[in-house]
């Protein structure tokens, strides 16, 4: 069930990015595998309920990504599908970066890098001072790592023992000016969030076994937030974006949404 609501949350991202033709493509195709574990497995949540108070929280830290949230939150039911269509489209709620006050399901409006996982410690803090059970996701790019807020966040869930929390890192190596590596390394990056007090692993983010593995194993852990570096393909799923730096931005034109459309469904 799993794998397949990843594929259809990429078909959508293809869709959608292609009707829009402008929006990031690579990070969100990335991040797909993850999205899909967490709002089809993990995550205590209601769509008809979009502002219950004992929901689970997630924030996407790097918001630029916001087509994988917009295509997840419709497959999971917070809105029409056809919603998707008006990407980036004036006056809609699907803006370029998420906007909590216009779209149902989001839970931060984010897109400065570190930002995101700042809301999420907060959040994590909230649910221990209101005696509430609620979990706290976020969802960190690989470049967004070179923010020094990020690791001062990273500080403070790990000061106030915030196990509630689960960081998720989209380790897929490229930024917008190159890899990561040459642009401002941030790794070693597992090693680097133990060294600030987290339970660390590292996995492959397109296992569906790997990443409930690790967020079953964060729920385990007691006294600390749990990061999850999950290694994962820029632009999975579509053989001609696979690795390229080139599509962190771009939207597909209409012969390269057929193309992709047909190896997503193939």
């Amino acid at each position: 069930m799993v794998e397949e609501k990843a594929r259809r949350i990429r078909e959508n991202i293809i869709t959608m990015l292609g009707q829009a033709g402008s929006g990031h493509t690579g990070g969100s195709l990335s991040a797909a595998d993850i999205l899909a574990c967490l709002y089809f497995w993990e995550m205590n949540l209601d769509p008809k309920q979009p502002h219950w108070p004992d929901r689970d929280r997630f924030v996407l830290s790097k918001g630029h990504a916001a087509p994988v949230l917009y295509a997840t939150l419709a497959e999971k039911g917070f809105f029409p599908e056809e919603w998707l269509k008006t990407l980036r489209k004036l006056g809609s709620p699907l803006q370029g970066h998420p906007d909590m006050r216009k779209l149902a399901g989001v839970e931060a409006s984010t897109g400065s890098l570190g930002q995101g996982i700042s809301w999420a410690v907060g959040m994590a803090l909230a649910a221990r001072v209101d005696k509430k059970s609620y979990r706290v996701y976020t969802l960190l790019g690989d470049g967004e790592l070179e923010e020094g807020m990020v690791w001062e966040a990273t500080m403070a869930a790990a000061h106030y023992k915030l196990d509630n929390l689960v960081l998720i890192i989209d380790y897929n190596g490229l930024q917008i000016d190159g890899p990561i590596s040459e642009v401002m390394s941030p790794e070693p990056i597992a090693e680097k969030f133990a060294a600030f007090g987290c339970h660390a692993v590292e996995i492959d983010g397109h296992n569906i076994g790997q990443i409930m593995a690790a967020l079953n194993g964060a729920r385990l852990t007691k006294g600390r937030p749990t990061a999850i570096v999950a290694r994962t393909i820029k632009g999975r799923g579509c053989s001609f974006m696979e690795n390229r730096v080139e599509w962190h931005g771009v939207a597909p034109k209409p012969d390269e949404v057929e193309k992709a459309l047909e190896e997503l469904r193939g």
